[in-house]
């Protein structure tokens, strides 16, 4: 009789520990897992919305996209530049236009003299068929008032985006040849004028593509590829930026960014693919691009700006899964 207790009780015990590690592991698989704690629509003024960005500069919240009436070959698309105190009420702080340009996917940073940057490409068409293309770059010091766009790099060259480092700007810029697709990697003092590194190794059509910076100066680029399997590329490199690692990351991903958080951990953002397009969150490292949370998004979706703010990831993006394709914020909270 005590034998059987014995077993009983053991088995209890044992039934008891099961079901406590199953609840704390649980537990730990939601704490380690991405929770959406809002997404609000924070524009949708014009027929098509899109190709974000967002800052916090002086303690205010900037978005920029662009506004047309479609996707591309429409109207010449004009870049949006709206301001809100708490990212809850935005109004409109600007809108830059040029005569015959078609104004394209804005990007803001900040420059060591502590002014707003917009980097933006211009293009300009035929009917449905590009003639020429050229990045413009515009500069402000309150978000409001702008300073004339000025042309920089060559035509046919389009740099997407740039990331500020010890007061130098790093940006790729890739241009469609006869010869096929060239991915650059040039730096600049001004954002201005900039200094050609080198030609980026890298196949399969490279384009659209974000830099960040490691705390040991190690750059890091996220690659969209439109050409062999349509993988994005990590690519990875030390000073002075000419020898880089690369590899293939296993997922196609449109409109690429990432974020490097205070605890040098990596997490990306962009459109995913299966099973129709979607704006995603990823868990991101040098060769790893693992999605793990999947935005509220649709049909013509993605371009995200990422900015860490008090313990939150902000994330601007547009879609259009609710019709019009508007202008949506996200705030996460991350593992």
């Amino acid at each position: 009789m005590i034998r059987k207790f014995a077993c009983y009780f053991t088995l209890c015990c044992l039934v008891a520990s099961l079901q406590i590690g199953l609840a704390y592991g649980a537990e730990q698989s939601s704490a380690s897992s991405p929770e959406i704690i809002e997404v609000v629509k924070i524009w949708e003024s014009a027929q098509h919305n899109a190709f974000t960005d967002l800052i916090r500069f002086n303690d205010k919240w900037y978005c920029t996209f662009r506004e047309c009436d479609k996707h591309v070959y429409g109207k010449d698309g004009t870049i949006r530049v709206i301001v809100s105190n708490d990212g809850s009420n935005w109004k409109s702080a600007a809108l830059l236009k040029e005569k015959g340009i078609d104004l394209r996917d804005p990007k803001l940073s900040i420059t060591p003299d502590d002014r707003l940057m917009l980097l933006m490409g211009g293009s300009v068409y035929q009917g449905k068929k590009l003639v020429s293309r050229q990045p413009r770059v515009v500069f402000s010091t309150n978000g409001k008032t702008w300073a004339p766009i000025k042309p920089i790099l060559s035509k046919g060259d389009w740099l997407w985006r740039v990331t500020w480092h010890k007061g130098r700007a790093y940006g790729t810029s890739y241009d469609i040849t006869k010869e096929g697709w060239a991915i650059k990697l040039f730096s600049s003092l001004d954002g201005i004028k900039y200094d050609l590194i080198t030609e980026l190794e890298v196949t399969g059509k490279p384009n659209e593509t974000t830099l960040r910076f490691l705390d040991d100066d190690t750059m890091v680029a996220l690659i969209r590829r439109e050409g062999e399997n349509r993988h994005a590329w990590i690519g990875s490199s030390k000073p002075p930026y000419t020898q880089w690692n690369f590899n293939d990351c296993g997922h196609q991903v449109g409109g690429p960014n990432f974020i490097v958080l205070p605890d040098s951990s990596l997490w990306a953002s962009g459109r995913s693919y299966p099973g129709g397009a979607k704006t995603v969150v990823a868990k991101f490292g040098l060769k790893t691009y693992d999605p793990v949370l999947t935005l509220p998004s649709g049909g013509d979706t993605s371009y995200p700006g990422m900015v860490w703010h008090e313990g939150m990831l902000w994330m601007s993006y547009y879609a259009s899964h609710e019709s019009r394709t508007s202008i949506y914020l996200a705030k996460i909270k991350l593992p």
